[in-house]
């Protein structure tokens, strides 16, 4: 199995300058902490077109007899598979930039047609594709090449008009790339394999589009592009991006230009959860897992889940406290928030001496403070506490940091909660 190209090892002085502070807004290199994909794990990709309604689902329904649009040839170009990690492994490369999957390096530029009307499955392609990079998945990105054939690649199709199927033609001439990122939540994980659905939703495409003013040429086809029906033209174009499930998307314009952003529902569906605890095993009761302890920068210290009663607290032995409050942190990764909602973050601690800890959220891959960053002081005794807070970016992979380093001290943690409240 093929290697992700992977440069492991100390990271260089000009990175150490991305450091956190208790005051910056970027957070502490992720270094120290050994691999933690241990398997190998392969990769196959689906695509098909899915003519359920347009929430998200968990098969794709095909065309039925009472369709009023039904698309019969749509294909793109495959260019690129790229997937976005966590790393707390040194590495030579942002994550911003994310490590290409497809194509391989020693195998030159390669491009793959992709038809998703003929519900395409590559496996063969992505046969030495191996996931063990030493990271966290967090997203994977698909890039297309729209295929320039008479002025753009199209969508065939037949639409009802008149109370007739006629047959149309959609060119993509607006596009040139399109690079669609998918939420490791969208992506099914298997023991030893993980299957991306790239699935486009013809009702999210056409529902609504007023087909029946289409002016149908003289051989009986609605042609549909930037000179012949063009106000058909330019409302489905506005809608191809966002008919793909993926959680955001980037795309090159005729003009060049590049616009992106996030598919609505998609980031909706992420979202739409109030007064439930968005910290997966919050109560240490669940996998360690989900949990990350991070040492580095001098210092040192472990980390054990213990009995208090009926509860289960985390304790953290900081041995070594290191050169920053950062040295030691315990981490949460995969925290959906939105822009301008209001959240709360609660949770008890104490220590065996008075102390202050920072907690923040921020970003894997931009490391900025996202809403919070509170300097929570610690007694001998547990105390609850509560900060309420708006986020300032949607970000859907936020990372909760409990920064403990610093000094030497032992920390016990229970019940930590974000709970989205407005």
């Amino acid at each position: 199995m093929r290697f992700l190209g992977l440069i492991l090892g100390c990271v260089c002085m000009a990175l150490l300058n991305v450091g956190c502070s208790d005051s910056d807004t970027t957070a502490g290199i992720e270094i120290g902490n050994p691999e933690l994909a241990s398997r190998s794990i392969g990769f196959t990709a689906d695509f098909s077109v899915d003519y359920s309604d347009a929430k998200q689902v968990a098969l794709t329904k095909s065309a039925s007899d009472n369709e009023d649009v039904v698309i019969d040839t749509f294909r793109l170009t495959l260019s690129e598979v790229r997937s976005f990690c966590s790393f707390y492994v040194g590495l030579s490369i942002p994550p911003e930039v994310g490590l290409v999957l497809w194509p391989y390096e020693d195998n030159g530029p390669t491009v793959l047609p992709i038809s998703f009307t003929e519900g395409e499955v590559v496996k063969e392609a992505f046969k030495n594709i191996n996931l063990q990079n030493g990271g966290r998945l967090k997203e994977i990105r698909v890039s297309f090449e729209v295929e320039k054939k008479d002025g753009g690649n199209a969508i065939y199709g037949h639409v009802k008009k008149d109370g007739k199927m006629v047959p149309f033609v959609y060119k993509l001439s607006y596009f040139q790339n399109v690079r669609l990122k998918y939420h490791i939540s969208q992506v099914d994980i298997l023991d030893s394999i993980i299957n991306l659905s790239v699935v486009f939703r013809a009702h999210r495409f056409v529902d609504g589009v007023d087909f029946e003013s289409a002016e149908v040429d003289a051989d009986g086809v609605i042609r549909i592009n930037n000179e012949e029906n063009v106000s058909i033209w330019e409302a489905l174009n506005k809608r191809f991006i966002k008919s793909f499930q993926s959680l955001s998307y980037e795309f090159d314009d005729v003009e060049g230009h590049v616009q992106s952003g996030y598919v609505d529902d998609v980031l909706s569906d992420l979202n739409a959860v109030y007064n439930k605890n968005l910290v997966t095993n919050g109560d240490f009761k669940g996998d360690e897992n989900e949990w990350i302890f991070l040492t580095q920068f001098g210092g040192a210290g472990n980390m054990l889940v213990v009995k208090e009663n009926n509860s289960n607290v985390v304790q953290v032995n900081v041995t070594r406290g290191g050169n920053y409050s950062y040295s030691v942190q315990l981490l949460h990764e995969n925290i959906s928030l939105l822009k301008g909602a209001k959240y709360k973050f609660i949770f008890t601690i104490w220590s065996n001496i008075e102390t202050t800890i920072t907690a923040r959220m921020g970003s894997y891959i931009t490391y900025k403070t996202n809403g919070l960053e509170e300097h929570v002081p610690v007694k001998k005794t547990g105390r609850s506490f509560e900060k309420e807070f708006v986020a300032e970016e949607t970000d859907p992979l936020s990372r909760l940091d409990l920064n403990l380093g610093g000094k030497e001290a032992t920390f016990w943690i229970k019940d930590v909660q974000i709970i989205r409240i407005k």
